[in-house]
């Protein structure tokens, strides 16, 4: 695509799984916002978002519902650009932010805030936005040395994950009787009662935040070819790296405030992306958008899939990546790479 003195490559294959995943993913949501106990229909759904619904219909649609949807699609959308960034950097699959330990530092800033501080919910989230912040300067930090390499940086990230995690269950055993059963329900991960008051901070870290990543990542891709080479094509890599880690800790820790820490939407959505594109390199927006597809779809089946009563969103993403785990570890088997 060339456009005045600007060009820019677009791998055609890439652009259809892109166009394909955006419109999968606002249908799901369409269906999403019809889902509950007063049923909507799709095409009323619609009418009610370009402003021809009954006014009953609108209330629904507009004040209760698609708040929530609108978080589900920008989280999602956030896990997935944050993985594919984390598992580029690290050069390892397992290299997303939740099994790195982003996560769980954000789970110890909303515990401490909920056990020890008592504090709102507009408080739990800049907990969580902290605790993930400091977790990701703090392995970052402890991985240095004379540059960040992506294997010691996943290492000291399971380590301080394991940590923060017997933090998390530590702080949830001090708890009294109320504040465990809501830090419990906020661990799990949870889109249940978002309201327009979430959104708008959720949207602002998402439009300053994606476009940073997206612009780094030509140097992303020269990257993987090896520190070597991509310092001989000019890429300075540590500036690279240090760039995209806060960027992405940052959309991670903005994500996990809006939901709780979802898991496994960062591990799995940029390998499905990757393996549909077939990319041989990062694939930062097809990653986003089908992590919003896939925590959509979780969020629906959260609701509909576990008997009359709803389960937190948390669940059916783990019983997917588990899923994806097992398929995972076969399929590399059967490569022989196992």
């Amino acid at each position: 695509m060339r456009a005045g003195g600007w060009a820019l490559a677009v791998e055609r294959r890439a652009l259809l799984v892109g166009v394909l995943l955006l419109v999968v993913a606002l249908a799901v949501s369409v269906v999403l916002i019809g889902t509950g106990d007063y049923h909507i229909a799709p095409v009323d759904v619609l009418r009610s978002l370009v402003g021809r619904g009954d006014p009953g219909q609108d209330f629904i649609v507009r004040q209760l519902r698609l708040p929530r949807v609108i978080v589900a699609l920008l989280v999602g959308a956030s896990l997935g650009m944050s993985g594919a960034a984390f598992q580029t950097v690290t050069r390892n699959p397992l290299g997303s932010p939740d099994v790195v330990g982003f996560g769980q530092g954000s789970a110890v800033g909303a515990l401490i805030v909920i056990v020890l501080l008592k504090g709102s919910s507009y408080e739990v989230a800049l907990g969580a936005v902290a605790g993930g912040l400091i977790t990701g300067l703090a392995v970052y930090l402890l991985a240095w040395k004379r540059g960040v390499n992506g294997y010691r940086l996943v290492l000291i990230g399971i380590g301080g994950s394991a940590v923060l995690t017997a933090v998390n269950s530590y702080l949830l055993v001090k708890a009294d009787f109320v504040d465990a059963a809501r830090a419990e329900v906020w661990i799990a991960g949870s889109l249940d009662g978002r309201e327009w008051s979430q959104v708008w901070p959720l949207v602002v870290a998402c439009a300053v935040l994606m476009p940073l990543l997206l612009t780094q990542g030509r140097a992303l891709r020269i990257t993987e070819m090896g520190d070597d080479t991509a310092r001989a094509l000019g890429v300075r890599t540590e500036r690279t790296r240090l760039v995209v880690v806060l960027a992405s800790v940052l959309l991670t820790a903005s994500a996990t405030a809006a939901a709780g820490p979802i898991a496994f939407i960062a591990l799995t959505a940029p390998q499905l992306a990757r393996r549909l594109t077939r990319s041989p390199g990062v694939s930062l927006l097809p990653s986003a958008l089908m992590g919003a597809v896939l925590l959509v779809a979780a969020d629906w089946a959260a609701q509909r899939a576990f008997g009359s009563g709803q389960v937190p969103v948390g669940v059916p993403t783990a019983v997917l990546g588990g899923g994806y785990l097992l398929w995972l570890l076969v399929s590399e088997r059967r490569a022989g790479r196992v």
